[in-house]
Order: structure tokens, then sequence, then C-alpha cells
């Protein structure tokens, strides 16, 4: 039973994503007596962690019981007391959790085990590791966590002079949610130019994330104002824009240099970005070796030659693992880890 009790702690997780940031997405289950007797999710950064909701669910017949949890408990001091102290006072005996937890200022199996609590630790670790991968990113190297998100036709084009949208209308939807998962969307100035995307989450519940943008100076009626949201313009100069924060990187041959803008960004506590930039942005973070994990919406049509190639001419072919395909309306979306 420990397989289902902790299949149901990852769905309570996922609840939490998109709302949790920069805390990880984290889901708890107790159980006693072969039956379930609380649950919990981390609603939001600040809000009480997930095993404190399944404690609080449970309350006295925590006693004895075992929980489930998909990343290992705290047990230090934040914005919340340690998780590892409510456990040990409400009696756990059994903890089973998926993953261990990279920060070095968590220290949870330790702290119970010192309890003589039972802790158990790897089950569904896979699942655990992709639930929470751009915390898991930023905790070890301090640098954000990349989704690179493409639209495409069957012949290899992003962009069609007959349409707007490659994709089929599901397709935009489950961006717009993927978007709401993630700290930030980046696109370069081109995009905003030539597209002037909203960038939002309008079609879906949740907030909209920080929209970064390459390049320089853009308009100022441009959508992505009329949102709110924050704006970050990163450049290689100062420049003057009231309604954006500026942020200037080093340059390489003569363009932003991507590797400090990631540097940057992680300074300024920036987990996870979603990238949907065209096709020079889509070649030079995957040049560079920066793109973490990719979507594709392959779309049923066939552009030909008017329409834009995916990428640029690249220095080597990029391969992926773990491939994931799933039909969404009329495209295939297929999803995949860079190797």
């Amino acid at each position: 039973m420990d397989k289902f009790y902790m299949r149901e702690a990852i769905r309570l997780a996922k609840k939490g994503l998109g709302r949790t940031s920069p805390n990880p997405a984290v889901g708890a289950v107790i159980t006693r007596n072969g039956r379930i007797v609380g649950k919990g999710w981390h609603k939001k950064a600040g809000s009480p962690h997930a095993e404190i909701e399944a404690l609080s669910s449970a309350k006295r017949l925590a006693k004895d019981g075992t929980l489930y949890v998909n990343l290992e408990p705290c047990s230090h001091y934040g914005r919340t007391p340690p998780c590892t102290e409510a456990i040990i006072k409400a009696g756990i005996r059994r903890v089973v959790c998926s993953i261990l937890d990279p920060n070095p200022v968590v220290s949870g199996i330790e702290a119970l085990q010192k309890e003589g609590i039972i802790v158990d630790v790897g089950l569904f670790a896979k699942e655990a590791t992709e639930l929470n991968e751009p915390y898991l990113k930023y905790i070890t190297i301090k640098r954000p966590y990349l989704l690179l998100k493409v639209a495409i036709s069957l012949d290899g084009r992003i962009t069609s002079p007959a349409e707007r949208w490659i994709s089929c209308e599901k397709s935009r939807r489950l961006v717009h949610k993927m978007r709401a998962q993630m700290d930030a969307v980046l696109v370069g100035r081109g995009t905003i130019i030539k597209d002037d995307p909203e960038l939002t989450v309008r079609h879906v519940l949740g907030r909209n994330p920080t929209c970064i943008i390459l390049g320089g100076d853009i308009p100022l009626e441009s959508k992505i104002f009329k949102a709110e949201r924050r704006v970050i313009i990163a450049t290689t100069k100062e420049i003057s824009l009231n309604k954006a924060e500026i942020l200037v990187t080093k340059a390489k041959d003569g363009l932003v240099d991507l590797n400090d803008l990631m540097d940057k960004l992680g300074k300024m506590g920036i987990y996870s970005i979603f990238l949907e930039g065209g096709r020079k942005i889509i070649t030079s973070f995957l040049r560079e070796g920066l793109v973490d994990r990719a979507v594709f919406f392959i779309c049923p049509k066939v552009i030909g030659e008017d329409g834009l190639a995916m990428t640029e001419t690249l220095p080597f072919p990029i391969t992926f693992s773990g491939i994931k395909t799933k039909r969404i309306g009329e495209d295939i979306m297929v999803s995949g880890k860079v190797r």
C-alpha cells in the first residue's frame, strides 16, 4: 500500500505547482491501521507546509501513524517552524519520503531517526524529482530551471504567414497552465515588436509570471505592460524605461551573455523560466546548453518554406531523454529532458 499512499501525496503536491515558489511543491498523507487519516499540501510560500496540513487534518489519529511525503521534511526555522518538530510531537511512527532535500540547512531524516522514527527513502524518486526539478536545480547551482516550449508544424516550421497560431486551442490553453506554474516567461525583443503578445495566464486560474525580455527598448504601448506583473528587460547597456526593471548583463558577441543572465536572474530569486522566444532565442539557449527540458506541440499541418524553421545552425545535435507523448486536441505534445 506504500505506493498507493505516495501516489496520493504526489497528486496533492501538484496542486501547489505555481503557487509555492521559492518553496518546493509538497504533498503529505498520514495513515493509521491501513486507512488515510490526514492529508495536506503546501498551498503557497509562507503558509503551513504539507506535513503540518496533514497533521492538522489527522489530529490525534496521527499518533503511531505513517507519514508519506514526496520530499524530506524540513528541520530548520524559516518562514515557518520545522516540520520535524511537529512530526515528532504528533507521535508519528514511520516516515516514507521520495527524495532528500539538497538544501544544506535541511537534515530532517537525521532529526527523525534520532527520535527513533523509522524512515524509508526512495519511493517514486523519479516522479518526485521531476515534480520539483526547478527547486532542486536552483538549490544545487543557484540558477533558474529552463523549460523550452515550441509549437511546430510537421515540416519543422514555427511560424505561418497564414495564421497567428500554429497549435490548436487546447494546446494554447495548456501553455497558459504551464506559464502559471513558472516564475518567469522569457522572449526576445523581436517577438514583442512583431507579435505584441500578452504572455499572461488569462485562460486559466493563476498568477501572471514575470516577463523577461532580451534585447533592449520596446514600445511602451506593448500588451505585456497592460497586465499586473513584473517586467524585466535584459540588455548590455543602460536604458531608460519606467515601466520595467532594467537588468544590465555582460556582452557576448554584441548580445546579452546568457550565462551571465542566468547567474543574475538566479541572484534575483527566479527559480524557473518558461522559454517562449522565436528562432534566435531557441537557437541561442540550445547552443549554450541552458535548456533543461523541452515540450513540443507538433501540429498536423505543412507550412512550407514561407514559414520559419525552428533553429538556426547548431554546432551539434540536441538529444532528449525520458520522452513522453500525449494527444492534446489536434496536436501531439512531445516532452523530454535535454541530455
